[in-house]
């Protein structure tokens, strides 16, 4: 059978939204990594896949202190709900709790210094 221009616009605008909501979702979990990593130290973006489950994701980061020119590898996952609703964060110290996750969201991930610390924005 095939598929009708009907069909074919319903499945590109189905793609569309499903990429638009992994953009969001990806841009939310790498914006939380400068706010995860130890004062004083410089973020470099490693990696963004998925997590364990289809509604996580994983980045891979390494920092970088002023004092060491080691950089030392971490990894954040963030876990979503519908669209790109942030639930849940871990790093390999564990789960953030619910405090923390409360006031990363509403004091932080929506704020310009979250976007001008986002370690993949473009800098002008």
């Amino acid at each position: 059978m095939k598929p009708t221009h009907g069909g074919l616009a319903v499945l590109l605008a189905l793609t569309a939204c499903a990429s638009s909501v992994d953009g969001q979702r990806a841009t939310t979990c790498r914006r939380a990594v400068p706010a995860l990593a130890p004062a004083g130290t410089s973020v470099r973006i490693l990696r963004i896949g998925t997590g364990a489950t289809p509604d996580e994701l994983r980045v891979d980061y390494a920092v970088a202190g002023q004092t060491t020119l080691a950089a030392r590898q971490r990894w954040v996952t963030c876990g979503f709900g519908p669209g790109a609703e942030l639930l849940s964060i871990a790093t390999e110290q564990g789960p953030m709790n619910g405090a923390a996750l409360y006031l990363l969201k509403h004091f932080y991930l929506d704020t310009p210094e979250a976007e001008a610390a986002d370690p993949l924005a473009a800098k002008p």
